[in-house]
């Protein structure tokens, strides 16, 4: 049985990647932090349509203790793939940041899913072929004035990406990011219609993304026959900013 373990589950690109990944035979694990019931229901959701399939809800706070993350990591049954798409950002000059949500955005978007990784790894190279794949940004390659600190976190998935994956590329575990464009998800909700459509009209694709747009490639990626990408970071966009 493929299993992958989907972070950030609940958000408007990781419901995608679930439902996806599901109808491509996947059993999953769908991380959740806070929002439980929507867990829950997709995993409802996802096993009424694929019952012969696991979907496991599982808790796991991303500011939790490094012991704590290698007791979550313990618990899981062995897994193919994992998926990091969780993420936050604050919107504002570096100058006006507080420490704390300095710390917050650099520990969610960064430094959790390499100790995750690294905790990952002993199971994924079990595997007869596995998967990672970490959700960037595109302002991970043009980084985004009153973004400074989620741009730096996104770029940093990307060099990480390329080192890491030269360690682990002769046990058939690949590493790749997905950075996508403008996506029509709740983080982005905060923007006026005004501003939606000022971006919308800088996108050469004449649109916003939807969470299938990026969904497709994490499946794709986690396909056998994609065993000779890695390292890589891959710009979902529309053709904008890069």
């Amino acid at each position: 049985m493929k299993r992958a373990i989907v972070f950030g589950a609940t958000g408007g690109i990781g419901q995608a990647i679930c439902r996806e990944l599901a109808l491509s035979g996947w059993s999953l694990y769908l991380h959740y932090n806070t929002k439980k019931e929507q867990a829950e229901q997709l995993a409802q959701e996802l096993f009424a349509k694929y019952p012969e399939l696991d979907f496991m809800p599982i808790q796991l706070n991303f500011a939790t203790s490094d012991q704590e993350l290698t007791s979550f990591v313990n618990s899981l049954l062995p897994v193919n793939a994992a998926i990091f798409a969780q993420g936050i950002t604050n919107y504002g000059f570096l100058g006006d940041e507080k420490l704390t949500n300095i710390s917050q955005v650099i520990n969610i978007n960064l430094a959790t899913p390499i100790k995750l990784t690294k905790l990952l790894e002993p199971q994924l190279m079990k595997q007869s072929f596995s998967r990672i794949v970490y959700l960037g940004s595109v302002y991970g390659g043009a980084g985004s004035a009153l973004e400074s600190v989620y741009s730096g976190t996104k770029s940093g998935l990307s060099r990480f990406a390329q080192a890491y994956a030269r360690e682990v590329a002769s046990n058939n575990l690949t590493v790749n990011v997905i950075a996508p464009g403008a996506v029509k998800t709740q983080m982005n909700s905060i923007f006026s219609q005004a501003t939606i459509e000022e971006v919308q009209e800088e996108i050469p694709a004449g649109r916003w993304a939807q969470g299938e747009d990026i969904s497709y490639w994490v499946k794709t990626i986690l396909n056998p026959r994609s065993s000779y990408l890695t390292g890589q970071t891959i710009y979902v966009t529309g053709g904008w900013l890069l």
